[in-house]
């Protein structure tokens, strides 16, 4: 490994290859040799070269880590001596500038060529500065080209995780927007900031009392000012671009204070802290609480346990989800309490942040919601990212189909794999103009300005979140917009609007609304999740001398299957403190230890439990017979294909079933051995096997885990101090 240029990031990289033994041997050229000699005195590097040709002669791999306006003359010194097998990386913080300078010397981005960019720096500089720790949970980002070697850039992303670095990849135009707005305009503004207030009268006094946030936000502009100087200069267009996006915001915030404007200040401050409290997962297009695509979270459970404790678990998502967009849609301040502070929750409450609704929150569960009325969105700056929310995306659909301004729903790489048709087709039939990708799937492109007419639709399919849709499109179409379905499905939405006011009138399978009414804003409470009971409830009921209560679960009809199912196999679930809360039912329960029998599942009951049929499997698993399950194809179409994933994790795990097209056959009373199961990023997946372990004779290992806190933040945690045997590794 040959390294031109010994400054803090050049001589960080060195050492941190050589040190984790990344490299035979690092060799590097400075213009400065007494630096390069100091780096090999210092232990940074192997060899000191007189010469770029003595470095890079012979070098399998090359990076350029010089200033970014010096590189076009570094890359045609090292041109004629580079082996055609090179490959070749440099460190620098533009990317169009030095693949202009590539293209400029070699002529085309070639295969072994990878512009790279590490984000981690520091105040110091210099090879005596050199860092081997630096990179270390930073992010480096690689720009490959169409052409690049995919050899070539595995071995390069392996080397840059060897230092420690999470490595992303990403076009060069996007890096350059992304740095521009997010390295290069704070920068800019810091070294702005000190030079002005130096010239204040006051300066001895503004920095002899400036705080530590003042400090800490300049500590940036004691940065090395030539490489400044190179980078503005290289990103200029990026540059200014987001210098005027900053200037006109700016603009804004000083009129605000101005005219004592409290609701626009409070709006983007409120929208601020929660960008900045997810600033990083925000940025490259990933979900908010665990950065899932990054982290790989695994689950390690020991067999056997039981299950004791009074507890509640996380608020209902499909409540949470529903009362941030009834809530922002209504006229005055709705406050929440028992919000499901969940990836998928708060992918919904900041897409109503971008689109203009001041939220306060969540704090503990607290949310207050200034609602802007049914017409008041605002157009979002950019897509609505939804994570891996399959419910925020159909129900945005149908509230976004008849807005004034275009928006764009877009979701995590899970979510991108989902249908999308099932709403899309119906809201087209309404007046909608949507855009799909292939096959119906995400993002969703939705025009502007259109005028939507109710429609009656008839379900192919039971889905609370196309009947939901389609309700709530309804809200703004011209007259009645009815949705039968043929089967009773969860009715929180109707619930929900009949809460802020709105009617929907509801005969037997047929619910509708008119177009045209208002909301009025109320204070939700929202009960605990019963998706998320069903993990304790199953838990409970399989493990030996187990007795847990569940306090405040919502008890909606149209969600209590799994209890239904649960007592048909013979669970022993006592309901007490029935009540009602905000429109929605509640109740606790106590579940102790039962000797579970295998049922044929009346297929009345799927629709009412189809989210917590991976657990149920589980409980099928130990029951005494067969459970026969028919008529839930939905299941296929969830984050994975749930029968298909379950049914192999089961197997896994020496669980023998029978897959078939709309369900399953598990004969109960095997034995859960020991093993290591792949929940394809699907969090009931993961929580399910977690149960299982409650019953298994060996220690089980689950991958693919990060997803769990979309629904179930804290279950590790909630399951560990219950019985289970469970620890998570890459939290």
């Amino acid at each position: 490994m040959a390294v031109i240029g010994l400054g803090l990031i050049g001589g960080s990289m060195a050492a941190a290859v050589r040190q984790n033994r990344l490299a035979g041997t690092v060799v590097a050229f400075d213009r400065r040799y007494e630096d390069a000699l100091l780096g090999q005195e210092l232990g940074v590097i192997d060899e000191a070269a007189a010469s770029i040709a003595d470095a890079v002669t012979g070098a399998d791999l090359v990076v350029v880590a010089v200033p970014v306006r010096a590189t076009e003359s570094v890359l045609a010194e090292i041109k004629p001596h580079l082996a055609p097998g090179t490959l070749l990386t440099d460190v620098g913080s533009t990317k169009a500038s030095f693949v202009g300078a590539v293209e400029s010397v070699f002529g085309e981005l070639g295969a072994n060529i990878i512009p790279g960019h590490p984000i981690a720096g520091s105040e110091k500089s210099g090879v005596a500065a050199a860092n081997p720790a630096l990179f270390a949970q930073h992010k480096v980002i690689l720009t490959p080209g169409e052409g690049t070697d995919p050899v070539k850039l595995d071995w390069l992303t392996r080397l840059w995780e060897g230092c420690g670095a999470t490595v992303l990849t990403m076009s060069v135009a996007y890096h350059d927007e992304v740095l521009a707005a997010t390295s290069h305009l704070p920068h800019l503004i810091a070294f702005s900031l000190v030079d002005t207030l130096a010239g204040e009268d006051q300066n001895m006094d503004i920095f002899r009392y400036a705080a530590g946030g003042f400090r800490d936000f300049t500590r940036i502009a004691a940065s090395d000012p030539v490489m400044w100087h190179d980078i503005f200069l290289s990103n200029r267009d990026a540059v200014l671009r987001v210098i005027d996006h900053f200037s006109r915001d700016l603009d804004q915030l000083r009129t605000a204070i101005a005219n004592q404007d409290s609701a626009t200040l409070l709006t983007v401050f409120s929208r601020a802290k929660a960008a900045r409290e997810h600033f990083s997962k925000m940025l490259s297009g990933q979900a908010y609480v665990t950065d899932m695509s990054q982290n790989q979270v695994t689950f390690h459970l020991k067999p056997g346990g039981r299950m004791v404790g009074d507890i509640r678990v996380p608020g209902d998502k499909s409540i949470s989800h529903r009362s941030i967009m009834l809530g922002a849609l209504a006229d005055g301040v709705t406050e929440v309490n028992g919000f499901l502070e969940g990836e998928d929750s708060l992918a919904t409450l900041q897409a109503f942040r971008d689109m203009g609704v001041t939220i306060e929150g969540p704090d503990n569960g607290y949310v207050r919601i200034y609602g802007v009325g049914i017409d008041g969105l605002q157009a979002p700056r950019g897509p609505l990212y939804l994570g891996n929310s399959g419910t925020a995306m159909r129900l945005f659909s149908g509230l976004l189909a008849a807005q004034p301004f275009d928006s764009e729903l877009t979701g995590d790489e899970s979510l991108s794999k989902r249908p999308m048709g099932r709403v899309a087709d119906p809201l087209k039939a309404m007046g909608a103009v949507i855009e799909t990708a292939e096959a119906g799937r995400p993002p969703l492109k939705i025009r502007g300005g259109q005028a939507l007419t109710g429609i009656h639709y008839e379900m192919p399919v039971a889905s609370a979140q196309v009947k939901s849709c389609l309700l709530l499109a309804g809200l703004y179409s011209e007259g009645a917009t009815s949705v039968t379905e043929p089967a009773p499905t969860r009715d929180h939405t109707e619930r929900m609007l009949e809460g802020f006011g709105y009617h929907v009138h509801r005969n037997g399978a047929v619910s509708s609304v008119s177009g045209g009414g208002r909301l009025t804003a109320t204070a939700i409470d929202v009960p605990a999740d019963i998706s998320s009971a069903a993990f304790f409830l199953v838990a409970a009921s399989i493990a030996p001398d187990s007795d847990l209560t569940l306090r405040h679960v919502g008890m909606n009809p149209t969600r209590v299957g799994v209890i239904t199912i649960l007592r048909l196999m013979g669970a022993d679930i006592e309901v007490s403190n029935e009540r009602e809360v905000g429109g929605e039912p509640v109740a606790d329960l106590r579940v102790r230890s039962a000797n579970l029998k295998g049922i044929d599942i009346p297929e009345d009951q799927v629709p009412l439990a189809i989210d917590e049929f991976p657990v149920l499997f589980i409980a099928a698993a130990c029951a005494e017979g067969e459970t026969i399950l028919r008529g839930a194809e939905e299941l296929r179409v969830k984050e994975s294909d749930r029968i298909q994933v379950m049914a192999d994790g089961l197997e896994a795990l020496g669980v023998r079933t029978t897959v078939t097209p709309d369900g399953i056959v598990i004969p109960g009373g095997q034995t859960i051995g020991g093993g290591s199961v792949d929940s394809h990023g699907d969090h009931r997946i993961a929580m399910s096997f977690a149960v299982a372990s409650l019953r298994a004779v060996g220690d089980i290992v689950i991958n693919d885990c990060a997803n769990v806190a979309t629904s179930f933040p804290g279950f590790v945690e909630l399951a560990r101090s219950t019985g289970i045997q469970i620890s998570a590794e890459g939290i």
